[in-house]
């Protein structure tokens, strides 16, 4: 158990816009709900209260915890859980007003004093997961038989005490716990400082990283290469800075891990997402093997719609000649995602509501925003925010549904409470996913025609490969950067050339990469702020495909197995939730059912070439 300091987790780049416009009227956060101003009362008060529930904590059970019974466990669990939504909720409020504009030097000041008072305020309460491991599992099993509501928190001890060989002593904990803001923390924040700051001039216009990517997806050929060749070049002139951010964070970690006496790299991320070294590995090598029949395979076939002998890297998201040159007002966008919703389950519609009404989304691309999309669950006794750089494309219409799904499952998860409602990684993204492959079904089933339907296809695949190859190809890269910072500091050439090393091998023989391209690592969020995340996009992907085979096969009560397992949050192990619909995610064939859906929608694009 640890206090939150909160990060939101960045999906995969989206693309975004601000206030009313082409789009129509975009929605805005309203962080009232966490509180009315940075400088209101009520913040204040928290922030005393946690100082001082922080103290008496340590000051009541620091020494005393192996001497409780079952009901003074209890009271102990729920009184940490109490300051773990306190300080979730000043961090979340702190966290989602800088993203909003992380070049407003008041923003970062007050994320940073607020991440500075609670890490001091917190420091005293290290004790408690070093304590709680020293205790016998046979006394603890004991309290877990005598108290009914203490044993729902069994997973969350489970959890904790799996890091138990890896637990430094008392001093060292607290040491770590103290240094945390001018460590990662701190280079975290340098590196989404100096990302939000880049401009880009492409064609007589500055833009920021969202919008120049966003061209990347532009139907003129010419446009996508100003914009890669642009990137490149921005992102070559910084190129030092983003390479000594990443040597930094790869030793700092490398020598917390050697400490731990952690095996590898991964593992700390592993333990986090409770998943085991062996499915992780199952699945990585599914997808590393069936890359000739999936993205070497499609990227084939794109090449020869577009005509070219080869592809380049401005063509990888590229729309496809058929394909007509469209944007999406907001007000459709909502319809078509909440449609999809209401047609699996009306409460599926309910619940993703209020983001539309209550201010719980912010869709604008604005300067000094955050990059990318997020849903960030805040605390389980308020609700979630979803962030979004909408600009009108048909894939910012599969982001929303994304990221909504994340909102559906953090709503529902919330009833858990503070500490169970948490879910891992792997499974998080389950219902994001769900939520695009809704979206992505209706809008399939409704095609006007076989040309429309075709680019609905490919536009899918484009999006599973980028969820699937793309990531298992990122957390390849990670594995072999962190290896190769086990043996000493790595230059920019260094890094390129790790990068560039599973580029090929995962795009396939289809393309040739511009000069430039092997700084592309460096924008990556992912990288700095969650070491070995990306993972967790293409256990979701299969996770989600088996799944919806499933669902499609008339699985009976789906929905209501659905909302269980997304109710669950954090409270249950994958073997034990994907149970109910006859899934085993540490069946090596498992992920081969998952790869098997993208496989047999290329299949579909193929026969459509035929016919």
């Amino acid at each position: 158990m640890t206090l939150p300091l909160p990060t939101p987790q960045f999906d995969a780049t989206a693309t975004t816009g601000g206030g009313s416009g082409a789009f129509g009227d975009l929605p805005e956060w309203d962080l009232s709900d966490l509180y009315p101003a940075p400088d209101a009362a009520e913040l204040k008060r928290d922030l005393d209260w946690l100082e001082a529930a922080c103290t008496d904590f340590a000051r009541d059970y620091e020494g005393q915890l192996a001497g409780l019974d079952a009901r003074g466990m209890l009271d102990c669990v729920l009184r940490y859980e109490k300051i773990d939504i306190v300080a979730g909720r000043i961090m979340s409020y702190a966290g989602l007003r800088y993203y909003q504009n992380t070049m407003d030097g008041e923003r970062a000041k007050f994320l940073g004093d607020c991440q500075e008072a609670i890490t001091n305020y917190t420091t005293p309460l290290v004790f408690f997961t070093l304590e709680l491991n020293r205790i016998p599992d046979a006394t603890l099993d004991a309290l877990f038989d005598e108290s009914a509501e203490l044993s729902r928190y069994r997973p969350i001890f489970e959890r904790m005490r799996a890091m138990r060989p890896y637990q430094l002593s008392d001093e060292l904990e607290k040491f770590l716990h103290d240094q945390s803001t001018i460590g990662a923390a701190a280079w975290n924040r340098l590196f989404d400082e100096t990302v939000a700051g880049l401009t880009f001039h492409v064609n007589g216009e500055e833009l920021n990283l969202e919008a120049t990517t966003t061209l990347l997806t532009e139907q003129d050929r010419a446009t996508r290469e100003a914009a890669a060749r642009e990137i490149a070049r921005v992102l070559g002139d910084n190129i030092k800075l983003f390479a000594r951010v990443h040597n930094t964070l790869t030793k700092e970690k490398e020598i917390e891990d050697r400490w731990r006496g952690m095996p590898s790299p991964q593992t700390g991320r592993h333990l986090a997402n409770h998943v085991e070294p062996e499915v992780v590995e199952a699945l990585r090598n599914a997808v590393v093997n069936a890359y000739p029949k999936l993205s070497h395979r499609y990227y084939e076939l794109k090449r020869k719609w577009l005509g070219l002998d080869t592809l380049q890297v401005w063509d990888r998201n590229a729309p496809l000649p058929m394909e007509t040159t469209r944007t999406v007002g907001w007000d459709q966008a909502e319809k078509t995602v909440m449609d999809a919703y209401a047609d699996f389950s009306p409460r599926m519609a309910e619940i993703a509501e209020p983001f539309f009404t209550k201010g719980w989304i912010d869709a604008g691309v604005k300067p000094g925003k955050a990059p990318g999309a997020f849903a960030h669950p805040t605390v389980s006794d308020v609700h979630p925010y979803v962030m979004l750089n909408y600009l009108g494309k048909p894939r910012d219409v599969m982001t929303l549904a994304h990221e909504l799904g994340h909102g559906v499952h953090q709503v529902l998860a919330a009833g858990q409470g503070e500490l169970l409602s948490a879910t891992p990684l792997t499974l998080a993204e389950t219902a994001s996913v769900f939520g695009e492959m809704l979206t992505f079904r209706k809008l399939l089933a409704n095609a006007p025609s076989d040309a429309e339907r075709k680019v609905l296809l490919a536009g899918k695949v484009e999006d599973m490969i980028n969820t699937v190859v793309r990531q298992i190809a990122f957390y390849d890269f990670e594995c072999k950067l962190h290896e190769a910072r086990r043996g000493g500091e790595l230059t920019v050439e260094d890094i390129n050339a790790l990068w560039m090393s599973v580029q090929a091998e995962s795009l396939g023989p289809a393309f040739t990469f511009m000069e430039g391209y092997e700084t592309f690592w460096s924008y990556v969020p992912h990288f700095v702020h969650s070491p070995f995340y990306v993972y967790a996009y293409a256990f979701g992907d299969g996770l989600v495909n088996a799944l919806y085979a499933v669902y499609e096969q008339g699985e009976p009560d789906f929905q209501e197995k659905y909302f269980d397992m997304l109710k669950a949050g954090g409270s249950k192990h994958h073997k034990e939730l994907l149970a109910p619909f006859g899934l085993d995610a540490s069946d090596p064939a498992f992920w081969d059912k998952g790869l098997g859906m993208i496989s047999s929608f290329i299949d579909q694009l193929e026969a459509m070439e035929k016919s």
